[in-house]
C-alpha cells in the first residue's frame, strides 16, 4: 500500500462516536492482513483530527503505553461517547465494535 498511514487515518476518521475498531481489524479492512503492529505505528503519528481513542486491542482493552496519562485519556474519551468498561477494564466488543 503506497501510503499506509494515510489509509489508516482515513479509516479511523470514519469510526462513529461510541464505536471502536481493533488494530488488526483496521489492517484487515485495508487488505493488509497481519499488520496490526503497522497500524499501531501509524496511529502513533496520527494527525490531531484522527479519533485515535477509538482504536483498541483485539482483547477489548486499551493498549498499554509508557504514558499512562494517555491511557486514562483514551478511556475518558471512550466513556464520554458511551463506551462502558467492566471491572477488569474491558469493553464489550460485541456492543461497540464497528464494521466498515
Amino acid at each position: 500500500m503506497e501510503d499506509f498511514p494515510a489509509s489508516v487515518w482515513a479509516l479511523v476518521r470514519r469510526i462513529p462516536r461510541g464505536r471502536v475498531m481493533t488494530y488488526g481489524q483496521i489492517a484487515d479492512a485495508l487488505g493488509c492482513f497481519g499488520r496490526a503492529r503497522a497500524v499501531g505505528f501509524a496511529m502513533r503519528r496520527a494527525p490531531h483530527d484522527v479519533p485515535w481513542h477509538r482504536v483498541v486491542s483485539s482483547r477489548g482493552v486499551i493498549s498499554p503505553r509508557p504514558d499512562t496519562g494517555s491511557m486514562r485519556e483514551q478511556r475518558r474519551r471512550l466513556e464520554a461517547e458511551g463506551v462502558s468498561f467492566d471491572a477488569e477494564g474491558r469493553m464489550d466488543l460485541r456492543a461497540h465494535l464497528w464494521e466498515p
